[in-house]
């Protein structure tokens, strides 16, 4: 009896296939509508179902503002996730400044849909910034690393210290400020991605 080859599955997907279907997960990950993305790079609801369908792949200038809208960089939508384990050292990361006399580093990638984490150091006396923000529709944990903080959310003040945590909505005012008089370190967790 003669036995017939295997079977083999190929891949018809281009590359601009990957990109709508990345637009999608991306969309439906940050719980974003078709009308809202729609409405925020003021391209039609219909056009925008197209591309992620692959039916159309639209300009470099098309798919940067709905990357933005997707808080991506073009970039991002041509490079394939990377499942395997990513080590970065803190000590080779710069990070950016951010608020008062703090600096921020991200520690997940941007391609990641559904979390998105950040390292903060505040030197004493160093702050998110003077006034509460807010941002996005995410769920947020702040751990304190090392040193003292006070987080406020909306009206209430929080101290807390090293392995204490805290949670809320990122759409909800909150500011954290160093409280020890020392370096403060803090981890934030936010999902989905709200930057």
């Amino acid at each position: 009896m003669v036995k017939s080859p295997p079977t083999t599955t190929v891949s018809h997907e281009s590359e601009t296939d990957g990109v709508g279907s990345r637009l999608r997960q991306r969309r439906l990950a940050l719980r974003l509508t078709l009308r809202q993305v729609a409405e925020s790079t003021g391209l039609s609801e219909g056009f925008l179902s197209q591309l992620e369908r692959g039916v159309h792949s639209g300009s470099i200038a098309t798919l940067q503002k709905v990357a933005a809208a997707l808080k991506l960089e073009v970039g991002d939508l041509f490079t394939l996730p990377d499942n395997k384990p990513a080590v970065r050292r803190f000590t080779d990361q710069r990070g950016f400044s951010f608020g008062v006399m703090g600096r921020k580093l991200r520690l997940t990638p941007k391609q990641f849909n559904h979390l998105e984490a950040f390292i903060g150091v505040f030197e004493a006396g160093g702050s998110t910034g003077v006034e509460p923000y807010s941002h996005g529709e995410s769920e947020e944990l702040l751990l304190i690393v090392s040193g003292e903080v006070e987080v406020t959310v909306g009206e209430t003040v929080h101290r807390l210290g090293p392995l204490d945590s805290i949670t809320y909505m990122s759409s909800e005012p909150h500011r954290v400020r160093e409280a020890g008089n020392d370096t403060a370190t803090v981890l934030w967790a936010i999902a989905p991605p709200s930057y």
